[in-house]
């Protein structure tokens, strides 16, 4: 019997840059010195040259905090993701509205059965789709599971 492979460690983080550096390449450094990919998931640069980014990081997690430290000694602010999206499947009435607005396309419409599917792994807990659920059934939760 073969061992399974190991899922990745995975993280979610918003990085805050500032003016001074938001032109280096600080993000690519995460793959050639941690062997860490990354999913940029929202990026933003101001008038004002500050940098503002989501990523997901993906490697091992001994490696993703090393990179996180990395990060932080060259005056990136590293926010960890602090919460998270559930949804009440029995709420749920499948119409569709959240798909428009998800950035990441975790909440899609399978058009074979009409209902929406929902891949956690690809959520960015960005709010959005709580927003517009006409049935509240998408909630934001803090990590530990209460809001």
């Amino acid at each position: 019997m073969s061992a399974q492979p190991q899922k990745p460690y995975r993280k979610n983080v918003h990085l805050t840059f500032p003016p001074e550096i938001s032109g280096n390449p600080l993000v690519c450094n995460l793959t050639r010195l941690f062997d860490l990919t990354f999913n940029i998931l929202k990026a933003q640069i101001t008038p004002r040259k500050e940098g503002y980014l989501t990523l997901e990081l993906m490697g091992d997690e001994a490696n993703c905090t090393k990179a996180m430290e990395y990060l932080r000694e060259h005056d990136v602010v590293v926010t960890p993701v602090a919460q998270r999206i559930s949804r009440d499947e029995e709420g749920c009435m499948h119409c569709g509205m959240c798909t428009a607005i998800c950035p990441t396309s975790a909440l899609r419409m399978n058009l074979e059965n009409r209902t929406v599917t929902f891949e956690l792994d690809r959520c960015t807990a960005c709010g959005l789709c709580t927003r517009v659920c006409p049935v509240a059934a998408m909630h934001v939760e803090l990590e530990n599971g209460h809001y």
